[in-house]
């Protein structure tokens, strides 16, 4: 398996049988690695931040993709002062905030999830664009949101357990099925898994 900066597209093969979730999938001549997530492990750190009156708390949780999905670490950082909110330019208040607490992380992380999305309407960059650019575009970002920006083109709607909302996830530097796809198995029987309520909390914790 390459490393997650240069993840697989496909694979051409005889019969194969893989195993996604509880559904069996038999001679397959052409398969997309893309729905076998968790057969490799991948180091992923996620984001999140929350805005208090005059400082932000950004947090980070590192993870292992795999069926246990153990926590290794979790990272929090105080930021202050913290740049006004700007309508279209969100990135310059939370971007600053996300890279605090990534500079804490002292091992290689093969993908980021942050919450938000990486582009937006026309091509124009969000904030996981933003991010993905600030790290010389070596660490693959994935965006997960709960509500739709108006216009955004780029993205896969991901319905998780029996929600019938989706959760949109778009993505940089990997391919977005295969985002999607990770996101969908993550674990937590609800709407949003269980690592990005546990960061949501973290970051609303005074």
């Amino acid at each position: 398996m390459e490393t997650a900066s240069s993840f697989p597209v496909s694979y051409s093969g005889g019969t194969l049988q893989i195993i996604l979730g509880e559904v069996l999938i038999f001679n397959t001549i052409i398969i997309s690695l893309i729905g076998m997530v968790f057969m490799n492990e991948y180091k992923i750190a996620c984001f999140d931040v929350y805005y208090y009156e005059n400082y932000a708390k950004s947090c980070c949780i590192v993870f292992v993709s795999s069926s246990e999905e153990e926590i290794i670490c979790e990272y929090c950082r105080t930021v202050e002062p913290i740049n006004d909110y700007v309508s279209g330019e969100f990135y310059k208040r939370e971007l600053p905030c996300i890279l605090s607490v990534y500079n804490l992380i002292k091992m290689d992380i093969d993908i980021i999830i942050i919450d938000g999305f990486v582009t937006l309407n026309n091509g124009k960059k969000g904030l996981g664009a933003y991010l993905y650019d600030s790290l010389n575009k070596q660490t693959p970002v994935i965006g997960v949101a709960k509500t739709l920006f108006s216009g955004c083109e780029s993205y896969s709607e991901v319905y998780r357990g029996i929600s019938k909302k989706p959760l949109y996830v778009s993505s940089i530097g990997i391919d977005l099925e295969f985002s999607a796809n990770l996101i969908k198995n993550l674990k937590g029987k609800n709407r949003t898994p269980d690592v990005l309520k546990r960061i949501d909390h973290l970051t609303r914790l005074r």
